[in-house]
């Protein structure tokens, strides 16, 4: 049978029905993206100029935060306008980008997060191989993997959403497009299709967090023979990684595990990974880290003896 859409446009019903929440928490959103902006792009500045960036630890730390800068960036600033406007409409096609957008850089996301446990699994486990194992050639290819891997995932996620015949109600329960929002109004059975919903993303992100959890448990069994110095280290260090995992794939698992039309709080809990985490992440790698601290000071005492002239030439 042919495919048929006659829907051009989705409206979004937001979070709340609320006139008077929405400008409340329309003040709260931007405060927020603007904590996310200022908190990783002073990640970014401080690990790309100082000397972190040649540590595998601080390259996939600096992805990372790139990443959630370009992430909540396609979701955070719709989410601020939608919540001062009278009508939250979204045309057809920017809704299929921002849905392919978002699952591609949450895609790389998991996939950073994963190569930062391994870094650590390998600084912990195999001390004396960690700089030839992982090596700069090493971390890029992990990176070029995440990408392809979250390519993979947002484009098989597209065709299938985009194969679905939309040809009556475009008003989504949410505040993004994603795919189980979309699924409610698609007037076709879709069983079939909540079932391969949920391998490609339910499935997959249980089985990474799994992988993650385990990776961390070898982590701590390992610890059993370091000096209590290095497990102190290591701990502060595996700790930050720890919380941002569980901030990020909880909510993740929630969400994308149960199957489409089932009663649950999805707007309400998608919120933690599309803002709280990102904006959390900053406070919880250099709060919790000594060399990110350092290394923000120095640049800030940089900054201030340049600004008073008191900095001699080419002093970093």
């Amino acid at each position: 049978m042919e495919n048929q859409n006659n829907v051009t446009e989705f409206v979004f019903m937001g979070l709340w029905g609320n006139k008077q929440m929405e400008l409340l928490f329309f003040f709260f959103f931007l405060l927020c993206y603007l904590a996310i902006l200022m908190g990783n792009f002073i990640i970014l500045l401080t690990i790309t100029c100082s000397h972190l960036i040649e540590q595998p630890m601080y390259y996939f730390l600096c992805h990372l935060s790139l990443m959630d800068l370009c992430y909540t960036s396609t979701v955070v600033p719709r989410l601020i306008r939608d919540l001062g406007a009278a009508r939250k409409n979204i045309s057809y096609n920017n809704c299929m980008t921002q849905l392919f957008t978002e699952h591609l850089l949450a895609g790389v996301e998991i996939f950073i997060l994963v190569s930062m446990a391994l870094d650590r699994y390998v600084a912990i486990v195999k001390p004396l191989h960690y700089m030839v194992i992982m090596n700069r050639r090493r971390c890029n290819v992990l990176i070029f993997m995440a990408w392809g891997v979250g390519f993979w995932h947002s484009v098989s996620l597209l065709l299938v959403v985009l194969s679905l015949p939309f040809c009556g109600p475009n008003q989504i329960d949410h505040y993004i497009c994603d795919v189980k929002p979309l699924l409610k109004l698609v007037c076709k059975d879709i069983h079939v299709v909540n079932i391969l919903m949920i391998a490609n993303s339910g499935m997959v992100v249980v089985a990474v967090f799994l992988v993650l959890v385990a990776s961390y448990i070898l982590i701590l069994y390992n610890l059993r023979t370091h000096s209590s110095a290095g497990r102190r280290k290591a701990l502060s260090t595996c700790s930050s990684h720890v919380m941002v995992v569980i901030l990020f794939f909880v909510p993740c698992i929630y969400i994308y595990v149960l199957p489409a039309g089932s009663e649950n709080k999805d707007k309400e809990i998608s919120v933690f990974y599309t803002v709280i985490a990102p904006m959390l992440n900053p406070l919880i790698y250099t709060l919790r880290n000594m060399e990110m601290r350092i290394a923000m000071g120095k640049k800030l005492w940089c900054y201030n003896d340049r600004f008073w002239g008191q900095g001699k030439p080419g002093e970093y």
